[in-house]
């Protein structure tokens, strides 16, 4: 690989401020229910690299500070080069154990040719493990992966400070939070869903305690690593009111009323504090109407339109002016074919980092 910088200055000579602002603005226009299209598509003119840019396996990049940059600034040209809509953005991105590792969940790794980031392994007494860590109440930031997710931001912005368009047009978002009842299912397992029965108050005091952290950890990023500005924030390359994404990939195991008495109370939490949208992948067409009751929640990121009933999504959300944001461009296609009305509030094009972790 050649020197960091020569990729730096590649990236630098090939954003033009022009576009992005204007994409920017389009996007803002967007989050703010002003698109007059049927659907948003933003689209820059390519900019193919003038370098040869190396696949580096996130493996690789995981335990290799210069790598980790590398491969972040790697997806900022890749978007270039498609000349597609995407905000250029960049994460410390070390996957869905950032928060599970301080209280030590051991990471699995997969293959190389995987090229996915580790997952957290739940603590070994299950429930038991979730007890011990909720009595105790004590988050500590110098532990597990924490200190490495915020040395990559200093990193970032050192490496990036002598390139005033990166700088300004390349964003730094927030690290994968994940979210309350997914980090909950993270440290307990399987037997978190049986505690819903034999222990609903630890579940709840369990959630309640993640819900602190959650909060506390995203103004303690932001307050160090702003996120564009004005009440929006980019994640994944999209942009969107308010200052996070929650991810409840684990909410589609649970029905509708348990998401009501277990998950939304604490979502609610986090959304009044920071606002924002919601992920999730899989099907989550059971507790969409619950999630979106929810004050501060703008919209929504999904990954598996086939898996659910779109309907019952876009009544939930686009008819009540919520967006989606990052739909895969085959559910647009099918939603045309059918009639079915997106009112202008619907992002065309998926972010693939948010599905493959790269």
């Amino acid at each position: 690989m050649r020197d960091l910088r020569e990729y730096f200055e590649d990236v630098e000579a090939r954003i033009d401020p022009v576009q992005e602002l204007v994409i920017a603005e389009d996007w803002e226009n967007f989050c703010e229910l002003k698109c007059r299209d049927e659907f948003f598509s933003p689209r820059r003119v390519p900019a193919p690299p003038r370098i040869e840019w190396p696949k580096v396996p996130v493996n690789h990049a995981f335990n290799d500070m210069e790598l980790m940059i590398y491969t972040q600034l790697k997806t900022v040209s890749d978007v270039l080069e498609k000349g597609g809509g995407l905000m250029l953005c960049v994460r410390a991105n070390y996957g869905t154990a950032i928060i599970p590792s301080v209280f030590g969940t051991e990471l699995l790794f997969l293959p190389d040719e995987a090229d996915m980031l580790p997952g957290a392994l739940h603590l070994d007494d299950g429930v038991e493990a979730l007890r011990t860590v909720t009595d105790a109440r004590n988050f500590d930031y110098s532990k597990g992966l924490v200190p490495r997710v915020f040395e990559f931001g200093d990193r970032w912005k050192e490496a990036a400070a002598p390139y005033p368009n990166v700088s300004r047009f390349v964003y730094l978002y927030n690290p994968d939070l994940q979210g309350p009842f997914s980090l909950v299912d993270s440290l307990a397992g399987s037997d978190l869903y049986y505690a819903f029965y034999d222990e609903p108050e630890l579940v709840h005091d369990a959630l309640d305690f993640m819900t602190d952290i959650y909060i506390d950890f995203s103004h303690r990023w932001q307050e160090r690593f702003p996120v564009y500005g004005r009440g929006y924030s980019v994640e994944w390359g999209l942009l969107h009111k308010g200052l996070t994404v929650l991810r409840n990939d684990s909410v589609v195991n649970i029905s509708e009323n348990m998401y009501r008495e277990f998950a939304m109370p604490y979502d609610a939490r986090v959304f009044r504090e920071l606002g924002g949208c919601m992920h999730f992948c899989g099907k989550g067409d059971h507790f969409i109407g619950a999630a979106c009751e929810i004050e501060n929640l703008s919209g929504i990121n999904m990954s598996q339109p086939e898996l659910n009933d779109m309907e019952k999504i876009y009544t939930a959300t686009v008819d009540r002016g919520k967006i989606i944001i990052g739909m895969p461009e085959p559910e647009i296609a099918r939603a045309g074919a059918c009639g079915r009305p997106l009112r202008g509030l619907v992002h065309s094009g998926a972010a693939l980092s948010a599905y493959r972790n790269f």
